[in-house]
C-alpha cells in the first residue's frame, strides 16, 4: 500500500491518508469543502463547498498518477438531499463527458457542518 498525500489538498486530521493506493487502484477519503491553506470550509454554500471539494479530489488524483477520467466509483453524501440539483450539476461539470458508478447518501451531518462530502475510487493506468 503506498500513501498519497499533496499539500494541494487538506491534510489528513485523523488516523487516515487523503488516498492510498493498491496495485492500480487509487481509494481516496472523502474530501469535504476545505480550503487546504487556511483548513475552513471554503464557504458556506453547497456550490462552493462542492467546487472546492473537487479541486481537492483532483490534485489527490494528480498526486498519484491520476486524472478524473480514471475514476471508476463516486459515492457524495449530502445533508440535505434538496441540494442534490445543485451537487449533481457541477459534478457533471467537473467530469465533463465521464461518466463513473456513483452513489448519493443523505446523512444526518459531515464534519466541520459540511454540506456535501465525497469519495472516490480511481484506476492508475
Amino acid at each position: 500500500m503506498r500513501i498519497i498525500h499533496t499539500d494541494h489538498a487538506p491534510r489528513a486530521v485523523g488516523p487516515y491518508s487523503q488516498a492510498v493506493t493498491w496495485n492500480n487502484m487509487l481509494f481516496a477519503s472523502g474530501q469535504i469543502g476545505l480550503d487546504p491553506h487556511s483548513g475552513k470550509l471554503a464557504g458556506d454554500s453547497v456550490e462552493i463547498q462542492t467546487m472546492r471539494l473537487t479541486q481537492n479530489l483532483s490534485f489527490v488524483l494528480r498526486s498519484a498518477g491520476a486524472s478524473k477520467h480514471n475514476i471508476l466509483k463516486v459515492t457524495i453524501f449530502l445533508t440535505n438531499m434538496d441540494d442534490f440539483a445543485k451537487v449533481n450539476k457541477l459534478y457533471a461539470e467537473w467530469l465533463d463527458d465521464h461518466r463513473p458508478a456513483r452513489s448519493t447518501v443523505g446523512v444526518a451531518s459531515l464534519p466541520l457542518g459540511a454540506k456535501v462530502e465525497m469519495e472516490l475510487i480511481a484506476h492508475i493506468s
